[in-house]
């Protein structure tokens, strides 16, 4: 395991694509200056300015100390977030959003700030994926206390009628956020250990062969409890988003095709009690499959999203010219509708390309991670990343039910975009790890 030391590198493919963000972040910044307020200052570029004082700085300490880490994930995380910071300043100017949008550019300038301190904080500590390895249940346990405290002490942030939300002071954390590292970091360790047994078979069901029941019991206990707590909590999204990395992790660790069948037959059974028991998944799959037939109501978040893309097209209206206020919860849930209004079908696009490279680069640090632990910690962090952006952009264009879910960098949210900087500070700390 390398120790942390001073070690100058030039980093210089990381340097150029972050002079790339800067310009785009420029650009845009500019462009909504203009259309709003018809000139351009100096105080038009205040988040990009202290965004990229922060991003410099994390560049410098990893030159400094962590040279061999890769060179793609930070720029690509820092464009996510630039693009989010941009829509935040767009919003912002829409009457239609009052107090909330006013409040937005600062406050998502503030999580991405903590949000880039975390990155260095998990990438230089040596010790810490031996850490989350070796007491896994220590984590995971830690996780769902805090998931389930928000049953007793949660809050209704955003007044969606679900208490996803617990307060410290002034400040919200969404527990579900952190607890999706901490599950991945828990199926890693778990299935790096079993990884031949599970792989092996020694039971059949049918046409499936089952692993031994002694080492997929406890996996599937753990699991079992995460989703119900969450369940409980009424968070669809990030049960579904659960359900969806333990199935990829647990295929990635055994090449078992079998295991992802009988887990979408179980969701599928699991999916039909849920329908009938709990009015809230009635509600979600009803707007779904026909948000028409109730436009004002239900249905109305929905096809606000539809109309703003369409009136977008392929290349937009552009940029500030939109009508963001139109979409309900925009900043959060559809800020991915919100831009294709503004940036197009193209721009859209563009926009999935990123996150597509970031998983990639993600699955590549994976590749040639030091161990078999590392590996599937890399893997399981970036299916995570790509499964959450898959699952709200599915939701925004009806592939999927809506579920609430942020779009990983972009949204507006503090525990996303902070949960997000973890997740890269700990694929940069992996990528120092790999394979000699």
């Amino acid at each position: 395991m390398p120790r942390l030391s001073i070690r100058p590198t030039l980093r210089l493919a990381e340097l150029v694509l972050i002079a790339t963000v800067f310009a785009a972040g420029a650009i845009g910044l500019a462009t909504i200056a203009l259309v709003k307020g018809g000139t351009v200052t100096a105080e038009s570029f205040w988040p990009l300015i202290i965004f990229a004082i922060a991003v410099v700085v994390l560049h410098a300490l990893l030159s400094l100390t962590a040279g061999d880490s890769d060179q793609t994930i930070l720029p690509m995380a820092a464009l996510l977030t630039m693009i989010g910071l941009v829509a935040m300043q767009r919003f912002s100017l829409d009457p239609a959003l009052g107090s909330i949008g006013r409040d937005l550019p600062t406050r998502q300038l503030t999580w991405a700030i903590i949000g880039l301190a975390t990155t260095p904080a998990v990438t230089l500590t040596p010790g810490l994926l031996r850490a989350l390895k070796l007491y896994r249940y220590v984590w995971l346990l830690a996780g769902l206390v805090l998931v389930a405290l928000t049953l007793l002490v949660g809050e209704d942030v955003t007044g969606s009628g679900t208490r996803l939300w617990i307060a410290i002071g002034p400040w919200h954390f969404q527990p579900s956020e952190i607890l999706k590292v901490l599950m991945v970091a828990f199926l890693a360790s778990y299935l790096d250990e079993w990884r031949e047994l599970l792989a092996g078979s020694s039971l059949r069901l049918g046409m499936l062969r089952l692993p031994p029941l002694p080492y997929l019991l406890p996996l599937l206990l753990v699991w079992a409890m995460s989703l119900a707590v969450l369940v409980l909590q009424e968070d669809l999204g990030a049960a579904i988003l659960f359900f969806a990395i333990f199935l990829g992790m647990l295929y990635m660790a055994t090449g078992r095709a079998s295991y992802v069948a009988l887990g979408v037959v179980l969701f599928a059974i699991g999916g039909m009690v849920a329908y009938g028991a709990f009015g809230h998944v009635q509600a979600r799959v009803a707007v779904w499959l026909n948000p028409w037939s109730d436009p004002a109501g239900r249905g109305f978040q929905s096809i606000q999203a539809l109309l703003a893309i369409t009136a977008g097209g392929v290349f937009g209206v552009g940029l500030g010219y939109g009508h963001p206020g139109y979409i309900p919860a925009v900043h959060t849930d559809l800020a991915f509708a919100a831009l294709g209004e503004e940036i197009g079908v193209a721009g859209l696009l563009a926009i999935m390309a990123v996150y597509a490279v970031l998983v990639a680069r993600g699955l590549h640090i994976a590749l040639r991670a030091a161990d078999g632990f590392n590996a599937l910690l890399a893997a399981g962090l970036s299916l995570a990343l790509g499964l959450q952006t898959a699952l709200i952009i599915g939701g925004t264009l009806r592939v999927f039910p809506l579920t609430g879910i942020t779009l990983p960098f972009i949204s507006y949210g503090g525990s996303s975009l902070i949960t997000n900087y973890l997740i890269t500070g700990l694929l940069l700390r992996i990528s120092m790890e790999r394979q000699a």
